[in-house]
């Protein structure tokens, strides 16, 4: 499936500049590439590319070396058709990954009953569960997710959202019943995100929310027809994407029957300043005799865009600002985060982030982007506080 994809996408950008829709008018030439129909459908091209390079300072704990690297950090391609008002059809791969990201059909209610009851959605997409975990990949502010969310944050499964705004709230809930599409994580979940905004104009935004989620992973039955019982394992990098080093970790804990996860969030922009904060929170019920393990974390930051634009807001997630000057936007941000895996006997450890970082919006589709990340963990005797230098350049569209 992923070569049709590139297929496909390769095709598009071929024929982009001289196609021609079914009425006979010629395409639009604007970038990104897009082909427009009679009927109002639209077939058109995506990416987000994006180069890192980390230098640590420091170790982890003995044994646990953080080695500078650069790499990619995602090579994301897709495709999509919709039409306006009606439907939207996504499909999207990561090279760099090796996986798959959103590959869903969206319905508008409103085309099929006659009456906007919300927005309907089957596939593989992210679970409607904390703010910085639901924001797309290209729009990130800091160039990693918190230690919170890298830790409890769920990630993409395969089953049907609803998503329903109004001017003063938001209501979003799925359930998902299958594995993803590369056919880990079996089990079912049922999520549910709600958010009141009384501010929701350009530069002027209040968000705020609550989320929650119960999953049931499934046993599986391996090729030598032995049972394997669901597990999970709690832990976060140091806010750096090229290692593989967790400062703190929970253990793999075994024959889990279900998993909770709770969230609060608030997001305030007012012209060029923001602030973002949630707090996350995860409990693990397994077999009876055996214990549950609860863990939790959270971090907030604040963020300046010193060339006068402001943060955009849209369906209950952020984006890029838009660029107003020849010269481009840029921002600086700071952040701090939190994660405390010490509970219920297991010494999974505890570790806060200090990130500084520095935004350049060239265009639309160019972004730059600078953080200092200053870790510090501890897990049982042990301690670490690597400092590790990122920047990542971004191409997207």
């Amino acid at each position: 499936m992923k070569y049709v994809l590139s297929t496909l996408a390769l095709s598009l950008l071929a024929v982009h500049t001289g196609a021609r829709a079914d009425d006979g008018k010629t395409a639009a030439t604007a970038w990104p590439p897009k082909i427009t129909f009679a009927s109002g459908t639209e077939l058109s091209l995506g990416g987000n590319l994006q180069y890192d390079a980390n230098d640590f300072s420091g170790n982890g704990y003995t044994g646990a070396a953080l080695e500078d690297d650069d790499a990619w950090r995602r090579q994301e391609l897709g495709v999509s058709l919709r039409r306006k008002g009606v439907y939207d059809l996504v499909v999207t791969y990561d090279f760099q990954a090796r996986s798959w990201y959103d590959v869903a059909l969206r319905v508008e209610t409103k085309a099929l009953l006659g009456r906007d009851l919300g927005k309907l959605r089957i596939g593989q997409m992210k679970l409607p569960l904390g703010f910085e975990g639901n924001t797309g990949t290209r729009h990130v502010s800091l160039m990693e997710p918190s230690l919170p969310t890298q830790a409890f944050y769920e990630n993409r499964r395969s089953g049907i959202d609803w998503a329903f705004e109004r001017e003063r709230y938001i209501a979003n809930a799925g359930y998902f019943f299958e594995s993803d599409l590369l056919g880990n994580n079996k089990g079912d979940t049922a999520a549910l995100r709600l958010a009141w905004t009384p501010r929701k104009a350009a530069g002027d935004v209040l968000h705020i929310g609550i989320a929650g989620s119960r999953e049931r992973p499934d046993s599986e039955v391996n090729g030598l027809g032995v049972t394997v019982h669901p597990s999970v394992r709690w832990r976060a990098r140091p806010e750096a994407a090229l290692t593989d080093v967790r400062l703190v970790d929970s253990g793999t804990l075994t024959r889990v029957d279900r998993i909770d996860r709770a969230g609060l969030e608030a997001l305030w922009i007012h012209g060029p300043w923001s602030l973002q904060g949630e707090y996350l929170r995860q409990k693990t019920t397994r077999d009876p005799g055996l214990p549950s393990y609860s863990a939790d974390g959270g971090y907030v930051f604040a963020s300046w865009l010193v060339t006068g634009e402001s943060r955009g807001y849209s369906g209950g997630n952020v984006t890029n600002p838009r660029p107003k000057g020849k010269y481009g936007a840029l921002e600086l941000l700071a952040r701090y985060s939190r994660i405390d895996l010490d509970s219920d006997g297991i010494a999974g450890g505890r570790g806060h982030d200090w990130t500084l970082g520095a935004n350049w919006y060239l265009t639309s589709y160019f972004k730059f982007q600078a953080n200092y990340v200053k870790a510090d963990a501890t897990r049982g005797a042990l301690s670490a506080d690597p400092d590790v230098l990122q920047l990542r350049a971004q191409f997207h569209f």
